[in-house]
């Protein structure tokens, strides 16, 4: 396997999707999981893939949507045995086979490093990544004027095969932390469906540094990284409020939709003044 391989294949269904219309992105990380998994099958890491612990960070960007009834495959290969293990991961419309999404995985292997024979078995399968080139974003310097958008308890339906929060279970939290802060600056339910309008992400950054099991509360807070004229940068931090340890942290930019026209609109003033309320300082 020198090349990209197919680990997953499946259609949108249109209950998963959201209020923009598309393909909802939690579970394009939901497909991550189980693509993951066929791959570690591949390269003899089925040990490592039920280690939920492991500190890693996924830099997805999204080219295009996919709607309700579209198809799609995942292809993944290995990338790099240098500092960690890199995953890539694309997206593609099985329609034409042009690639939607692109998601480039860290994995740092420091507490479980790879042994020399699992180190020879992946490098002579390693592919090479044509996605994008992550951008470095600036992180929140501290977690002051952050405000609460999520609040609630590990359910069953939300752990993975390891028995950890799921990524696809915690990155659902943060879509709907993102609705939370949609209201908070004036862009709730009632006036984006009266205007037409929906946030629409194009890049995702998540990091996981911690693990969750089933019955743990969680809390996640929200600050604005950026504000332009139609987009938006929002940092969403998950904790463990037993002991505020941060678990997850996800960086979210998207822009204000025009569901008709299918264009980035300018944000009203009234949710600009409210939004600059809630930037956060990075650096």
């Amino acid at each position: 396997m020198t090349d990209w391989t197919e680990t997953y294949r499946g259609a949108v269904p249109p209950w998963q999707c959201d209020v923009t219309e598309h393909f909802t992105i939690a579970y394009y990380f939901d497909r991550v999981e189980e693509a993951e998994a066929n791959l570690a099958d591949e390269l003899g890491l089925c040990d490592l893939s039920l280690r939920g612990d492991l500190p890693r960070r996924l830099d997805a960007r999204f080219a295009r949507e996919l709607r309700a009834g579209s198809s799609f495959h995942v292809e993944s290969a290995a990338l790099s045995v240098d500092n960690g293990l890199r995953i890539g991961h694309r997206f593609v419309d099985s329609a034409n086979g042009e690639v939607v999404t692109w998601i480039d995985e860290h994995w740092d292997l420091s507490a479980a490093p790879l042994t020399p024979q699992q180190r020879g078995v992946i490098e002579v399968r390693l592919a090479v990544w044509n996605g994008p080139v992550a951008e470095p974003r600036p992180e929140p310097v501290a977690t002051a004027g952050f405000i609460p958008t999520a609040r609630g308890r590990v359910k069953p339906d939300d752990v993975d095969v390891a028995d950890h929060f799921a990524l696809g279970a915690i990155v659902h939290r943060f879509s709907n932390a993102s609705g939370q802060l949609g209201a908070a600056i004036g862009m709730d339910a009632a006036v984006m469906q009266q205007q037409r309008r929906g946030f629409s992400t194009f890049e995702l950054s998540l990091l996981m540094s911690g693990a969750l099991r089933l019955d743990a509360p969680y809390l996640v807070e929200t600050g604005i990284g950026h504000l332009g004229n139609s987009s938006l940068r929002m940092i969403h931090r998950m904790s463990d409020p037993r002991n505020g340890a941060e678990v997850a942290r996800l960086s979210q930019f998207g822009v204000n939709l025009d569901l008709d026209a299918r264009r980035p609109a300018r944000w009203p003033d009234d949710v600009r003044g409210r939004a600059a309320a809630l930037v956060v300082p990075v650096g």
